[in-house]
């Protein structure tokens, strides 16, 4: 049954004949095409590692942003820049993109079928998360330009993962055996690439909204923050937060209960890092409003002494 599942999840293209029993077999269905084998384990562990190191690269930049004494330059960490650590740099992006455009046969310790998702989350909390500090505005330009072209990549790229594993999980769970193959079922209705039980897709108006967000901030950094064009940025990365929680939790309750505890471990995670980083935007806004409390009061003992003195 093992080597059932894997023909049907890795099947990239069904094919659908002509069935004489329209009462009981209306749809027969088989595999036409399937992706070579799988790569070596060792793949996958380098896969997992880097994976690991972006998460937590991600939650020591989140917990550091804390405090709002920050510097205006980027923060470094030896001659390496904030920006060549996190998930969504141009490093690690590129080695996403990479990655997913050779998923399907990563599939063994770290299968992106079920995985892949969640390493575009990442991406998505990084690049939303921290911005950019480039000097020039050209060069914050190319970076921010590279960032959106490296997550609509991606989610092209994740995309081909995983529509082939939800389709055949659909096949697989929702269709019987004819027999007259090993792939070969009956269903009662059409097959649809990627399923209907499972929604989330890479490319979805939640990547749409991010890189929109990130488009408004190339804006905001060119024609300044003025009240207008902040608002906008603010309300798209606002929605922009609001959508990737959501696909979070939904991926955590809609993929667990098929996966392993490494699976649950990994979407478990992803979900307490996302409510970290509204944990810390709260508190930067609430010390934020303290602080501008503090010297309107400063201001306002200043005026009674003078008005005092004379």
């Amino acid at each position: 049954m093992k080597n059932i599942e894997k023909l049907f999840f890795t099947c990239t293209r069904w094919q659908v004949e002509e069935t004489i029993d329209l009462i009981n077999c209306p749809y027969h269905y088989f595999c036409d095409s399937a992706y070579r084998g799988d790569y070596s384990p060792i793949v996958d562990l380098l896969v997992l590692l880097f994976a690991v190191s972006s998460f937590f690269s991600a939650t020591a930049f989140t917990l550091r942003e804390f405090s709002l004494r920050r510097s205006r330059t980027e923060p470094s960490i030896g001659s390496f820049k904030r920006r060549h650590l996190l998930p969504s740099g141009p490093i690690a992006l590129t080695l996403v993109v990479l990655i997913f455009a050779n998923g399907q046969r990563i599939n063994t310790i770290f299968p992106l079928s079920r995985l892949g998702p969640a390493l575009l989350q990442l991406v998505y909390f990084s690049a939303l998360a921290f911005r950019n500090r480039a000097e020039t505005d050209i060069k914050y330009g190319v970076l921010e330009a590279s960032t959106v072209s490296g997550i609509l990549h991606a989610s092209l790229r994740l995309d081909s993962i995983i529509l082939p594993y939800y389709t055949g999980l659909e096949a697989l769970t929702d269709s019987y055996f004819s027999g007259v193959c090993t792939t070969c079922v009956c269903r009662r209705n059409a097959l649809a690439a990627g399923g209907s039980s499972v929604a989330y897709r890479g490319w979805s108006k939640t990547t749409v909204l991010i890189a929109t967000a990130l488009c408004s901030r190339m804006a905001c950094r060119i024609v300044g923050e003025q009240k207008v064009a902040l608002s906008i940025r603010l309300t798209l990365e606002g929605v922009s937060w609001l959508l990737m929680a959501k696909d979070s939790f939904d991926l955590m309750l809609g993929v667990v209960p098929q996966g392993s505890l490494l699976t649950t471990v990994v979407y478990a995670g992803l979900c307490v890092l996302i409510f970290l980083n509204f944990l810390r935007m709260v508190f930067n806004l609430s010390v934020s409003v303290a602080e501008k409390h503090h010297r309107k009061e400063i201001i306002v003992m200043c005026r009674n002494d003078v008005e005092m003195a004379r």
